[in-house]
């Protein structure tokens, strides 16, 4: 089990991405745009730049939903392997079997 404090983080950082996507998607469209000038696009860099750090999606990381366990998590259940296989071996994953040939 991860430490409460991190799970804690992560959430909150996400809360932080979630609030601020609007504006950094604005943002990051004037910067890409070539038709704006190079001054509004300078401009709207340096306020891409002061949004906070965790407004970037690239900050979040994939955590197991029932341990918080940051390696090892499949996407498409959000759980870690070892919870994900202690769970599909029980037969509570419709469509999840154990692979044998």
């Amino acid at each position: 089990m991860a430490k409460r404090a991190l799970i804690n983080r992560e959430q909150k950082r996400r809360e932080t991405v979630r609030k601020f996507a609007a504006k950094r998607a604005e943002l990051l469209a004037i910067v890409n745009n070539s038709k704006f000038s190079p001054e509004e696009r300078y401009e709207a860099r340096l306020n891409l730049q002061k949004l906070p750090r965790d407004a970037s999606p690239v900050r979040l990381r994939n955590r197991c939903a029932l341990t918080g366990r940051p390696r090892g998590v499949f996407r498409k259940f959000g759980l870690g392997r070892a919870k994900l296989r202690d769970i599909a071996m029980r037969g509570e994953i419709p469509g999840v079997i154990k692979a044998s040939w």
